[in-house]
């Protein structure tokens, strides 16, 4: 949160430096002003889905957006301050909060090697909250001085943001009609002295949100904007699925009670859909981390400007 408050402090310098500007103003159109610094309070619609070990398309599991479930879209939203130089580059503190999930019975009637995901039987679902700090770039405002031409800008801009964020995760399944956190279930050995390699996640971790988005100005008070956002995780656990099952007879090791019965249903679902179990078998991929995305529908209300009668 420390860099939280020091983005909020940078915020109030800069709205003072503002009005130390005010010299420098010139005209937006027949009744504002424009200034250097702008400032903006709005709010965000947004779509959320995740690219994980779970569901998938037809073939081998693929990376990005070649593995996408479009029908597992949630709806999300979210709120952002944020303050603008010179139409050019921009700063601004964002929160969003929505959901994700994936399942692998997507993939019924697939006969190719794909079918082993859908007899591997698994399925998620998580809320996500973020609070992200974020910086835009605006190309064409960062190369031309539209005051100096004595015409108003152009309304529209396209750019690219890029930032870092803390985020919050708990991956869900459900079993007996009722959902189970799986993080303490510890699924795939996640700190057994057995697999030293397997430290158990957490659930607060960062993100480093990357995008690009356009923004138009509806009129002098109101920005809209359409963003998309991907977050590059450090976790290959948003779905609680990452690598290899494991001996479960190791589960009574760790836990006891409704934990360890949970976690020996829930380590390898193959056996709802009549299959063998796959002990040691792979059960996820490793070498590619989990990642979600947004995209976003922003309105907001621009401040800053002055009318000039």
């Amino acid at each position: 949160m420390k860099r939280v408050s020091i983005l909020i402090g940078f915020v109030f310098i800069l709205a003072g430096y503002s009005n130390r500007a005010s010299a420098q103003y010139y005209f937006y159109n027949d009744n504002y002003y424009e200034t250097p610094l702008l400032f903006e309070l709005g709010a965000s619609f947004n779509a959320m889905n995740c690219l994980t070990d779970i569901g998938g398309t037809k073939g081998l599991g693929r990376t990005f957006l070649k593995d996408l479930n479009i029908g597992k879209t949630h709806f999300a939203g979210g709120f952002y301050v944020g303050v603008m130089y010179k139409y050019a580059v921009a700063l601004r503190l964002e929160a969003t909060y929505g959901k994700i999930s994936a399942n692998d019975d997507v993939l019924a009637g697939i006969n190719d090697i794909a079918k082993e995901r859908f007899n591997r039987n698994l399925h998620f679902r998580s809320t996500i909250g973020e609070v992200s700090a974020l910086a835009e770039l605006h190309p064409l405002f960062m190369f031309i001085d539209w005051p100096a031409r004595e015409g108003s800008p152009p309304r529209y801009s396209p750019y690219l943001v890029g930032g870092i964020g803390y985020f919050s995760f708990n991956p869900q399944t459900m079993l007996n009609n009722r959902w189970v956190d799986l993080q303490p279930l510890r699924t795939e050995g996640q700190g057994f002295a057995e697999y030293p390699d397997r430290p158990v996640y957490k659930l607060q971790q960062i993100c480093f949100p990357v995008g690009f988005g356009v923004k138009y100005e509806l009129d002098p008070l109101v920005n809209l904007r359409f963003e998309v956002l991907y977050r590059i995780l450090t976790t290959d656990y948003l779905d609680d699925v990452s690598t290899r099952y494991i001996d479960p007879a190791l589960f009574s090791k760790y836990l006891t009670g409704s934990k360890l019965t949970n976690a020996l249903l829930l380590n390898d679902r193959q056996i709802e859909k009549h299959t063998a179990p796959n002990g040691g078998g792979r059960r996820g991929d490793p070498t590619d981390k989990d990642g979600y995305f947004t995209v976003n529908l922003k309105i907001g209300l621009i401040l800053g400007r002055e009318r000039s009668h």
